[in-house]
């Protein structure tokens, strides 16, 4: 009876401790592809903080997703539960770069964003409307521990690159949240994306030869230039994201929790793996350019900048319609246009001017890094 009544009591405690494990189990041994997993709700309650600062930060929800990014996981890729009809993916991936480094080139008013993402995006404008939201910064600052994180809020005008399967690009809006905080001694920064409304109709565009030479056609024609999908007038109906940037020593720890709906007729044919394979398209040129030897310095990226920005409207357009009939030429190889879109003369006095100046400096890294470019080096003498 003193054995029975001993064993009792002994496996009354292993199953009370078994409990109280369960409970503080590391948020990095959750899957959150598992629905009662509090990973996807940290990020909706962050998407929520984006829409509306009202709600306010949620500290824990930021918690959450950091200690997720940087604990351990047998898979950097995982799909999330559907969220507002939307099907949603993790994916994660490490960057050889030092923190401060990697928000001077990627997260600055003088770099286009373009310029680290060059084949997931055309161009991104951000705007930040007097009195409501603030620029980001030209010289960022380390947050201290125990400090109130900054909160940098805008709006986005972003245009994609041509879809590796059916070759549409979207052009939309996005409210945009940045969230710079020191989390257990490490620098984070948190990148929030939430569309507004529909985004235009989706048009032809092609993929010019090799997807990371960067050269993309955009025709400015809705529809597609994939046999069977001409007719199409797709749309992208949502898309929210929260992107964890994560300092780890000399790594930058990436880690993005993406959503979107996307299709015809209202109806939604985007797929997770079609989400996997934007991020990894997007991580692979992150990496690229961001661990090259070759890499411009922040600095002379912004001398490249600044010049380009400086010249008369009228000179930027003409080295901008260069550049438009370069891609038209490319693309008439492809037998996909013919020869009077080939020689179309476009007008591009509407254009901003961040578009145009960030569209050429992709060329001008393009032969800083070593790729064929489809301007003149001449254009960027005096630059390094």
């Amino acid at each position: 009876m003193i054995f029975s009544s001993g064993f009792r009591c002994l496996a009354m405690i292993v199953m009370l401790w078994s409990a109280v494990l369960l409970q503080h189990q590391p948020v990095s041994a959750l899957s959150p592809s598992d629905r009662s997993s509090p990973i996807p709700d940290a990020a909706v309650k962050l998407v929520q903080f984006c829409v509306d600062p009202k709600v306010g930060l949620d500290h824990q929800a930021v918690a959450t997703l950091v200690d997720y990014v940087l604990g351990s996981k047998s898979k950097k890729e995982v799909d999330l539960p559907k969220l507002q009809e939307s099907p949603g993916v993790y994916y994660e991936f490490d960057t050889k770069i030092t923190f401060p480094r990697f928000l001077k080139y990627a997260y600055s008013p003088q770099i286009p964003a373009a310029l680290t993402r060059p084949s997931s995006m055309r161009y991104s404008l951000w705007i930040a409307p007097p009195g409501k939201s603030r620029n980001m910064p030209i010289q960022w600052r380390s947050a201290s521990p125990g400090g109130e994180p900054l909160i940098i809020r805008g709006m986005q005008r972003d245009s994609n690159t041509p879809d590796v399967t059916t070759g549409v690009y979207y052009e939309y809006d996005l409210k945009r949240t940045l969230i710079l905080l020191n989390h257990k001694g490490r620098q984070v920064l948190i990148s929030i994306s939430k569309q507004i409304d529909n985004s235009d109709v989706g048009k032809k565009g092609l993929i010019l030869g090799k997807d990371d030479d960067w050269n993309y056609y955009y025709s400015g024609e809705p529809g597609s230039f994939k046999q069977g999908l001409g007719w199409a007038k797709s749309y992208i109906y949502d898309f929210f994201s929260v992107g964890v940037y994560v300092e780890s020593g000399a790594i930058v720890r990436t880690g993005t929790f993406q959503w979107i709906r996307a299709g015809w007729s209202g109806i939604n044919f985007v797929q997770n793996t079609h989400i996997t394979n934007g991020m990894k398209r997007f991580a692979r040129d992150f990496k690229m350019i961001l661990e090259s030897p070759n890499l411009p310095t922040p600095n002379q990226m912004i001398s490249t900048y600044q010049r380009l920005s400086a010249l008369p409207k009228h000179d930027l357009i003409e080295k901008y319609a260069d550049l438009q009939r370069s891609q038209q030429s490319l693309a008439a190889r492809t037998g996909k246009i013919g020869t009077s879109e080939a020689n179309k003369q476009g007008s591009y006095a509407q254009i901003p001017k961040e578009q145009i100046v960030g569209e050429l400096m992709l060329e001008y890294l393009k032969a800083a890094l070593g790729k064929p470019s489809l301007v003149e080096r001449k254009d960027f003498s005096g630059i390094k």
